[in-house]
């Protein structure tokens, strides 16, 4: 004798097979993720992903021009900002900024206000600082690729934060 109505196999058939069609047909996703016809959504998002990667350039554009000033007023600095400088250099090539030749002239910021290597040294790991958080508060509107990277750099930019304040510590008074 046959049994007659829904058995568990039938209906996790019919639960796959329903799935299944869900996914082909592209019925997953709601009114937000429908694009325009010409890809505006597209293009908006890369537009979007320019400007992040072009404020994160000037950002690390603007710190290796901070390394560069503090290493030429304070020379002391030197040998421990010349690794830090080289990844902020790193940094602004992958982000795809206008990388110049090391010493060259500096891009216009503000001048080393701080007296001594000191307080020079606090001063640029603020900067540090505070270039890492806003990298990090990028990620939230940053597309996948880009994302990653500002991760990378955020976390380098964090490093070296801590390493410049133990530097600071290292400098003779």
């Amino acid at each position: 004798m046959r049994r007659t109505g829904t058995t568990r196999r039938s209906a996790l058939t019919a639960t796959g097979a329903f799935g299944l069609g869900a996914v082909l047909t592209g019925c997953g996703g709601g009114p937000g993720t429908r694009t325009a016809p010409g890809g505006t959504d597209a293009r908006a998002t890369a537009l979007r992903a320019e400007a992040l990667r072009a404020a994160a350039a000037r950002d690390s554009a603007s710190l290796l021009s901070r390394y560069e000033q503090v290493a030429a007023a304070h020379p002391v600095t030197e040998a421990g900002l010349a690794p830090m400088g080289a990844a902020v250099r790193e940094h602004l090539a992958a982000l795809g900024g206008r990388v110049k030749a090391p010493g060259g002239s500096p891009a216009p910021t503000p001048p080393v206000g701080a007296p001594d290597a000191r307080a020079a040294l606090s001063e640029l790991a603020a900067e540090e600082r505070r270039v890492a958080d806003g990298r990090a508060a990028a990620l939230l509107t940053a597309e996948p690729e880009l994302a990653r990277l500002l991760a990378s750099v955020a976390a380098a930019g964090a490093a070296h934060a801590y390493l410049l304040t133990e530097l600071a510590k290292e400098i003779p008074a």
